[in-house]
């Protein structure tokens, strides 16, 4: 398939990582997520290091979005929050700079989260069509993904493909055919929504 891809997940969900590992050709395939944690409080330095270590070289970061994978977990026992490191993550393959490049952001939805995030079509009472109700927010995913999913500033009714840089899938329609959603990602680096891409600072 000729596309590196970064596995960013929770541990909860390590049987869809493993399936994730059979379904994509093992040259093709960062095999690892985040597997050790980095004692540092410095977000320039967890940022560094896991562009370095972890997502050097691939160029679409797949986030399998299951029922721990929001931005309202809360925190850990430490006082950090919960999804710190898929935060880290996600927003290290966003980064575009001096030697790294953004890498493509392909959101995959575990079955059980079907119900939370697809609600069916709506008519909209803007233009009169039918539109998708898909629920991506701090209840759903992180903010690194929603932001660049629904990007803003943005004046239409609903957003196109084309205006958004995340791609969302099923996960039953992902291991059909994961080739042509992860070259679809892939794709976004290249297009005019990328320039219009937000990371949010840490501190």
């Amino acid at each position: 398939m000729g596309h590196k891809c970064f596995i960013s997940f929770k541990k909860e969900d390590q049987w869809y990582r493993e399936r994730i590992d059979k379904l994509i050709a093992k040259s093709d395939l960062i095999n690892k997520g985040l597997d050790r944690v980095i004692n540092s409080n410095d977000g320039d330095y967890i940022m560094k290091t896991i562009r370095q270590d972890y997502l050097q070289d691939s160029t679409v970061t797949i986030f399998v979005i299951g029922t721990h994978s929001s931005e309202n977990e809360g925190c850990d026992f430490m006082g950090r929050r919960k999804n710190y490191f898929i935060e880290r993550e996600l927003q290290a393959s966003l980064y575009n700079g001096v030697g790294n490049t953004r890498n493509g952001i392909l959101g995959v939805v575990l079955p059980e989260m079907y119900d939370r995030i697809y609600k069916g079509s709506h008519q909209c009472l803007t233009c009169g069509g039918t539109h998708n109700t898909v629920v991506i927010g701090d209840s759903t995913v992180i903010r690194e993904f929603s932001t660049n999913y629904y990007i803003e500033p943005h004046s239409g009714c609903a957003w196109s493909e084309s205006e958004r840089y995340c791609v969302l899938v099923k996960w039953d329609d992902f291991v059909a055919d994961p080739e042509s959603y992860v070259n679809i990602a892939f794709d976004k680096r290249a297009s005019e929504i990328a320039s219009k891409v937000k990371v949010r600072n840490f501190r």
